[in-house]
């Protein structure tokens, strides 16, 4: 396996532990008033932005950590630049990622429309963040195995 296959099928499964992880910890903290009460919508705002920053430390530190492994493990350093090839898979990981995130805003969007309760739109932007994070691991992982 290549170091870019063994980086994404790290990044895949890291985000899917992190996600979980998170929401274990988060879920008992739900507020138990109202649906629609001060305190769930501070619960969702804060759900959302300490999850962004719990992701993008522990997304940091496994890097670190598999990079560290790897030069262990391996005796090699990890590439340094990237050609054709990796900017290629990269736009098109990136492309379907935003995708899947864009489909999910403008459902969680319409949900709003067809008068759902607001914590519906919460829950479901969330789940399309963790969606569009775990496709753009998938089609790293798929282009650099099959080619572009």
């Amino acid at each position: 396996m290549t170091y870019q296959e063994k980086k994404s099928i790290v990044s895949l499964i890291s985000a899917i532990l992190i996600f979980v992880s998170y929401c274990l910890y988060m879920y008992p903290r739900f507020p138990g008033g109202g649906l629609e009460s001060i305190e769930a919508f501070r619960y969702w705002g804060s759900f959302v932005l300490f999850l962004t920053l719990f992701s993008i430390v522990a997304h940091i530190i496994i890097t670190i950590i598999f990079n560290i492994v790897f030069r262990l493990t391996t005796k090699e350093k990890e590439p340094t630049f990237a050609d054709e090839l990796d900017r290629l898979i990269e736009l098109k990981a990136h492309r379907n990622s935003f995708f899947v995130f864009l489909i999910g805003f403008l459902i969680a969007m319409g949900s709003l429309v067809i008068l759902q309760p607001s914590h519906m739109m919460f829950i479901i932007l969330i789940t399309s963040g963790f969606f569009s994070d775990v496709i753009g691991s998938v089609t790293k992982l798929y282009h650099y195995r099959r080619g572009v």
